[in-house]
């Protein structure tokens, strides 16, 4: 069987990596996309694995990225929307846009649609790594830079409600030509998640409570399930998962009109 090309973007750590590992020890063909020059040529190496640095607080390393995945790979199989995190104090892009809201959005957002093309003609799977915290986030087509009522939870959900609505809003556009699309939440995973950032959260992560979180690898199951699984069998395209099964989300996910806006909005945010 010939070897998928799957991208993984914040392949350089956590769960990103843990996939990326897994998949590669199954033969298939990995390409790692991170932050960090050094830890993703590390994960790149050890995997024997082409790889990419990209900042997704720069949307213009994003387009690049974007050429470059163009350029370098006609078939792309599964793109999965990975990185991301939590910010902390509110804070501007060199874009203009609120940090957690570019990194977690409007970069993978721009991602995708720069490489659509090669996604619909390669029939991919495109997955986008959400949370359980979209649930106390709230979308305000007005407020999209949050400069009314910041907090650093409420900017994260916000953001992963995002994941979800630019799925379900995926699948509707671009369903009829091949792609197929899903959400997930990874759990509550111990990794590097909110180290660099100056969120409450960061703490939780370095305290006690990290042995009572998943391993990276058990954080990449849902992820692995979805690359793996056959969509319209295995999994619904457009919907969001926890566990290998359907789950709630944030009642905002399940408007379409607000999906149709937002997209709309973030193509608007995101032209250079």
């Amino acid at each position: 069987m010939t070897p998928r090309t799957i991208v993984i973007t914040g392949a350089s750590d956590g769960i990103g990596a843990a996939a990326a590992r897994s998949l590669a020890e199954a033969g298939e063909r990995v390409v790692v996309v991170g932050r960090s020059a050094e830890k993703t040529r590390s994960v790149a190496k050890e995997l024997n694995a082409d790889y990419f640095v990209t900042d997704f607080a720069d949307l213009a390393q994003v387009r690049t990225l974007a050429a470059q995945l163009r350029e370098n790979y006609p078939r792309i199989d599964v793109l999965a929307n990975n990185a991301g995190g939590i910010m902390g104090k509110r804070t501007l892009t060199v874009d203009g846009h609120e940090s957690t809201f570019q990194i977690n959005h409007l970069a993978p957002f721009l991602l995708t649609t720069g490489l659509m093309d090669v996604l619909a003609a390669s029939n991919a799977k495109v997955i986008n790594t959400s949370s359980a915290a979209n649930g106390f986030g709230k979308l305000d087509l007005f407020d999209l830079t949050s400069e009314h009522g910041y907090s650093t939870h409420r900017a994260y959900g916000t953001g992963k409600l995002a994941n979800i609505l630019f799925t379900s809003e995926l699948h509707r556009r671009f369903g009829d030509q091949g792609i197929t699309t899903a959400a997930f939440h990874p759990g509550v995973v111990r990794t590097n998640f909110a180290a660099e950032s100056s969120s409450p959260w960061r703490h939780a992560y370095k305290t006690l409570l990290n042995r009572f979180m998943l391993s990276p690898e058990q954080g990449a199951d849902t992820l692995l399930w979805l690359i793996n699984g056959t969509p319209g069998t295995d999994w619904i395209s457009g919907a969001y998962y926890y566990k290998r099964a359907l789950a709630k989300a944030n009642a905002q996910a399940y408007d379409a009109d607000l999906a149709r806006e937002f997209w709309d909005r973030s193509a608007e945010l995101v032209t250079a």
